[in-house]
């Protein structure tokens, strides 16, 4: 009687975990789709493929990953646009492919071959990748993983500065504010390491597309939803405090209709009847120095500045009624 069949399996190379990989995501072609029996043999292949990707990227928990073997990964996933079909796939993958997909993606990015970063570096050769990610906050199914590999993507530069510069850019005030409060969400953590993570490349994409920007931005700190309003008001003082926008803060703070904006959301929490006992406390401990700025804002003689002397005097009046 043979005992073969116990013995373990040979692992097998990067190279056959690639290719392995890229026969299963080709396999997920529209007559597969369409046919539910094939369909899932082949999402069965592909999950399995990812498990043996996982593994030698992180290890199988008793042994460390071999740094060799995940450099020749990195370079057949990127010799083979293996790293094309893992994202054009990634709407028909199911939760667990997803999962390991997530925790594989920033491994990947982070790897270095020959002294370079060759995943980024291949994806710098094909930024429609990062328009693909970027529409995917419209799928809630996948919103989520697309989400997280996105800002692993946007920790390098090159690839933060493409997405600013992109016509998927400007989808970003319409994803932060969908209905489902998880995408919204994370939409909006992306649209925040966008604008935080690399000051002077966020410097020069704000003087290019000043104009452009802002008007998107004051609808944001205009939104019905409370929410939107307190997150883009708090992301907006991150960015103009940054010190390479200090041309970008002066030239906002002589506009007078963001100054128009800023008073309105000032008004919003010192006239609500219903103000929290911690917005009172806020505002009760900085009565004097809001007092004081206000009283120093100094309007002209338009008819907008006239609005403005009308409202600035509503609020200091209502300021000075405050007590905790």
């Amino acid at each position: 009687m043979s005992f073969s069949f116990f013995k373990a399996l040979r692992p097998k190379t990067p190279q056959e975990v690639a290719r392995s990989i890229k026969e299963s995501l080709m396999a997920l072609d529209t007559k597969t789709v369409v046919e539910v029996k094939a369909l899932e043999k082949a999402l069965e292949e592909v999950e399995k493929n990812f498990a043996a990707m996982r593994t030698l990227l992180s290890g199988d928990g008793e042994s460390e990953p071999n740094l060799e073997q995940i450099s020749q990964l990195v370079e057949e996933i990127c010799r083979e646009d293996v790293l094309t079909l893992l994202i054009h796939k990634l709407p028909i993958l199911g939760w667990e492919a997803r999962k390991d997909l997530v925790h594989c993606w920033s491994i990947l990015l982070k790897q270095k071959v020959e002294s370079n970063y060759c995943c980024v570096e291949y994806i710098e050769q094909h930024f429609e990748l990062l328009d693909f990610l970027v529409v995917c906050y419209d799928n809630k199914e996948i919103a989520l993983s697309t989400g997280i590999m996105l800002r692993d993507c946007i920790k390098f530069p090159t690839l933060a500065q493409y997405i600013l510069e992109s016509a998927s850019f400007v989808l970003f005030f319409k994803f932060v504010e969908l209905p489902n409060f998880d995408v919204a969400s994370d939409a909006f953590s992306t649209f925040k390491d966008l604008l935080t993570k690399h000051a002077n490349v966020v410097s020069e994409f704000l003087n290019a597309h000043y104009d452009e920007f802002f008007d998107l931005y004051e609808k944001l700190l205009m939104s019905p939803n409370y929410v939107t309003r307190r997150q883009s008001l708090k992301l907006l003082s991150e960015i103009l405090l940054e010190s390479p926008n200090t041309q970008i803060m002066r030239r906002y703070i002589l506009e007078v209709r963001y100054l128009k904006v800023m008073m309105t959301l000032l008004r919003v929490f010192v006239a609500n009847p219903n103000k929290p006992r911690e917005v009172k406390i806020i505002l009760a401990k900085n009565k004097e120095k809001l007092l004081e700025l206000l009283q120093n804002l100094s309007p002209g003689k338009g008819s907008e500045d006239e609005e403005l002397e009308e409202e600035k005097e509503f609020i200091m009046k209502e300021i000075g009624k405050i007590s905790v």
